[in-house]
């Protein structure tokens, strides 16, 4: 049975979208990027978030039922973030520096203040980030997946899963919206792609269960429940493996940082006996691209030449 304490979180009106995010259009009038700018993942790149079955540094909680049971998901149980960075209140959609600047830096290093990655204090608005990566989600489809873009509602449906899985999960709200935009485009008929873990979904998770777009099998509309899975299965993670907010417990971090190091563990499984984020194996941007993505990168060239040459980088395999 859900705790009641989660019904009442996801009761919360004032940051769900109805029926839209605000300003929501399928009729976007900026630019929309090229085809195959989204998302951002070396090629025959997956995730490799940690399984069940490997160490790890947390543990899932009985106390914390899954939020969005439904035909797609047979899982009783979600992650819940345990440290400091923890934030259950995500009704504050105003909660940045509005929309920051869209701009590249390449950050290179442990994920720390001190080694150059950004402050929270630099992060965007989660109304303002949305609203700026709706013009991607509303064509991100047909640019990387071949398939009919995001309708209204369904892009409508992004952000209520969004605010439902943070609510649920304490992971910041901006967080996860980060990584589906890395992952999809927002696009909720991307593919599953299997490169040694299956990865389906906007979050391309750790062979989750929701998806629009497997097998030839094409669901459009994208049913909201659907979507919702997808962004759970990325944050409370699934049977098989971790979603974002195990991932920041395993981190080992109680600042920003536990971001940044998330990003890469969400990615690659672990963190480089290094300690640096641009090393390990799967996409070796991928950890300074959600740290840019926070700060407001939307559609500026990226600086970041890791994966093109990872010598460039200092990158180390291990």
């Amino acid at each position: 049975m859900v705790n009641k304490a989660i019904v009442a979180s996801l009761l919360l009106g004032a940051a769900m979208a109805v029926p839209y995010p605000p300003s929501a259009t399928s009729n976007p009038k900026q630019h929309v990027p090229g085809k195959h700018v989204y998302p951002h993942k070396k090629v025959n790149g997956g995730n490799y978030q940690p399984s069940h079955t490997s160490k790890s540094t947390a543990s899932k909680t009985s106390a914390a039922p899954a939020v969005y049971k439904n035909q797609d998901s047979k899982r009783t149980s979600g992650e819940t973030v345990n440290n400091a960075v923890a934030r259950f209140d995500n009704t504050n959609i105003l909660d940045g520096v509005g929309d920051g600047v869209d701009s590249y830096t390449l950050y290179l290093g442990d994920g720390t203040t001190g080694s150059g990655w950004p402050d929270q204090s630099r992060w965007v608005s989660f109304e303002n980030m949305f609203n700026n990566y709706k013009n991607i989600m509303f064509s991100s489809c047909e640019n990387i997946a071949g398939q009919a873009n995001d309708s209204g509602p369904e892009v409508g449906a992004i952000w209520d899963g969004i605010q439902q899985a943070a609510a649920a999960t304490g992971v910041d709200h901006r967080f996860i919206l980060a990584v589906i935009m890395q992952e999809s485009g927002g696009c909720v008929r991307v593919q599953t792609t299997n490169f040694g873990v299956r990865n389906p979904g906007l979050m391309q998770d750790h062979n989750g269960a929701a998806t629009c777009n497997e097998n030839g099998n094409v669901q459009n509309p994208c049913p909201s429940a659907t979507i919702y899975q997808m962004i759970t299965d990325g944050t409370a993670g699934t049977d098989s493996g971790d979603g974002l907010a195990n991932c920041i417990n395993e981190s080992g971090s109680n600042d920003v940082s536990a971001f940044y190091r998330a990003a890469r563990i969400y990615n690659s499984g672990s963190i480089s006996s290094t300690g640096n984020l641009q090393s390990n194996i799967a996409t070796h941007c991928y950890a300074s691209d959600i740290a840019n993505r926070l700060t407001g990168w939307v559609n500026a060239p990226s600086a970041c030449t890791c994966d093109s040459d990872p010598n460039s980088c200092g990158v180390v395999p291990f």
